[in-house]
């Protein structure tokens, strides 16, 4: 849902672009953003800090666009941006020993620090690709082809992005499954005849499990480990 709610000032830009022009699809944008800001702030009294950075690009160029008539403003807001986001996971992990997608994605993954260092890294680099490919089609194609790509094509190469990583990361999301079931086990009741483990079963949090772990199998693990 919040991967839909951050498209929505893209979405109205779009539709606004194919009924009006750019002018009106950059007017529309600039309010959507400002109504994305208002909402996240009534309804949980805080506001992403990446969020409150789209909105001073947006201002900054779209109203230099609307102020200037010249649609050139606009087109660097989407590579603006991508660069941002890279030299804040960049900066973030070199100079400040913080690796932002570890603190987004190590609830559900765990992964040596050296893959966290290199999974930051892969980002840095797509956002900086994606930055260059925006200015690439905004100026040596058609403002339309340039519409279309910054909805239908960033939203596409981001999923296949995910996807990849995703695919290459799989060995360590299962390992990640498994060493949370272990984790679970209580290591002083190895003596005892029969371990009960309540988990969670996969893809239903609410729905919990009860797994009845016997003395034999427990050392088996054991031995196994």
């Amino acid at each position: 849902m919040k991967f839909l709610f951050d498209l929505i000032p893209v979405i109205l830009f779009f539709a606004a672009f194919k009924l009006y022009d750019i002018y009106v699809a950059t007017a529309v944008a600039i309010v959507a953003t400002f109504m994305q800001i208002g909402w996240m702030w009534l309804r949980y009294r805080k506001v992403d800090k990446m969020l409150w950075i789209s909105l001073v690009i947006i201002v900054l160029l779209g109203g230099a666009t609307l102020a200037l008539q010249n649609d050139a403003f606009i087109k660097w807001k989407p590579t603006v941006l991508y660069w941002i986001f890279a030299l804040a996971l960049l900066i973030s992990n070199l100079f400040f020993n913080k690796n932002l997608i570890r603190m987004l994605l190590e609830k559900q993954l765990v992964l040596p620090v050296s893959v966290w260092n290199k999974v930051n890294l892969s980002w840095v680099g797509f956002f900086v690709l994606m930055g260059g490919l925006n200015i690439h089609i905004a100026f040596n194609y058609s403002i339309d082809t340039w519409v279309n790509f910054k909805l239908f094509g960033s939203m596409g190469l981001m999923l296949a992005f995910i996807v990849v990583q995703g695919a290459m990361l799989a060995k360590y999301i299962s390992d990640s499954t498994d060493a949370k079931v272990e984790n679970s086990i209580d290591p002083s009741s190895k003596d005892s005849e029969n371990t009960n483990i309540e988990v969670s079963t996969p893809g239903n949090d609410a729905q919990l499990q009860e797994i009845v772990v016997t003395k034999e199998i427990i050392n088996e693990r054991n031995k196994d480990s």
